[in-house]
């Protein structure tokens, strides 16, 4: 596939699974052997690990909706910087849900190989939104 093809692909899969969280036809962008990446930490996900991703964000945020600003891609590699709106309705990481709308930006780095996803991976500036809905307090002293 093309880079231009590969952008397609990964901005087709944010906007119709992630976006809409209707995961029916993730297995129609992401490929059985994907990786997931945190740092140095590398996950088999697989289309079931995405899948429950996808689903684990929206439970979160299940207003959830991205929106790439812009795509990058040489080779395999797509990067896309997002903007990402949602109304903080869940609990993640011990925080109580606030209810309040934040606005985050985020950078999304996947590998596509044959025409699936194969590896994804990520950083989202989330500090100071959580910080301004209350969901996080700096403690002084």
């Amino acid at each position: 596939m093309s880079t231009e093809e590969n952008k397609l692909l990964v901005r087709r899969f944010y906007e119709e699974v992630v976006n809409t969280g209707n995961v029916e036809n993730i297995a129609a962008f992401v490929g059985t052997d994907c990786v997931e990446t945190d740092g140095k930490v590398r996950v088999v996900s697989g289309v079931g690990g995405m899948a429950s991703h996808v689903a684990a964000v929206r439970d979160v945020y299940a207003d959830l909706h991205l929106t790439i600003e812009r795509q990058i891609a040489e080779g395999d590699w797509v990067v896309s910087l997002v903007t990402a709106r949602g109304t903080h309705r869940g609990s993640w990481l011990g925080m109580k849900p606030t209810g309040r709308s934040l606005v985050f930006t985020g950078v999304n780095v996947d590998r596509v190989r044959d025409g699936k996803i194969v590896e994804h991976g990520g950083a989202a500036n989330m500090l100071e939104p959580l910080l301004e809905a209350g969901a996080l307090r700096v403690a002084h002293g």
